[in-house]
């Protein structure tokens, strides 16, 4: 990279890096998610991320999950995408929003109709007594929305998180790697480069 480059708006940085890797043939949708409880104890899992613009990042789930929950009680969170063919990381720092009902609905409406029904069926992270109450459960809701549209469940949507830092990392050798550090402030963003 060069220093000329840092002037970029990092999210315009990210969907060019994006854009580069997809044509390398890597799979940006997946993302590492980092979410705390309301008493700080961490905990990260991959998602999908199905949009990303200057609003921010957005990804979906049910709002009684897991992720939901912390993010509700502790809306500060961090994603990660690492791409090792690429030697490039990049990483994700700001507090989450719902989306709006509408563009949950729109996301859901283009869902497989499977996942539609599925997203019903499923109780997120709650404790599964056996594999048959989830299958019971999805063909009560298969005979429920049989011959219509699924609509999608009051408590599943978006969310999106909006960045407060972004920093890209690309691998040099000898582990003298460039770290471009993005930090937001009242309506700019600044840069600067960090130590590897």
């Amino acid at each position: 990279m060069f220093a000329s480059e840092s002037k970029k708006d990092p999210i315009e940085r990210y969907l060019a890096a994006a854009t580069r890797a997809r044509e390398q043939g890597v799979d940006t949708v997946p993302a590492a998610l980092g979410t705390a409880d309301a008493s700080g104890h961490p905990s990260v899992r991959i998602v999908l991320l199905r949009g990303v613009d200057q609003r921010g990042f957005v990804f979906f789930t049910n709002y009684d999950s897991r992720k939901a929950r912390e993010l509700a009680a502790n809306p500060n969170a961090a994603l990660c995408q690492h791409w090792p063919a690429l030697e490039e990381q990049i990483r994700v720092e700001g507090t989450v929003e719902r989306v709006t009902a509408e563009e949950s609905d729109a996301y859901f409406a283009g869902r497989p109709r499977e996942s539609q029904v599925g997203a019903w069926a499923s109780q997120q992270s709650q404790p599964l007594a056996a594999r048959e109450v989830l299958e019971s459960r999805i063909r009560e809701i298969e005979t429920r929305f049989e011959g219509t549209a699924v609509a999608r469940p009051p408590f599943w949507g978006g969310f999106r998180l909006v960045p407060r830092t972004m920093e890209f990392w690309y691998g040099r050798a000898g582990r003298l790697h460039e770290r471009l550090l993005y930090t937001k402030t009242e309506n700019a963003w600044t840069t600067g480069w960090l130590f590897p």
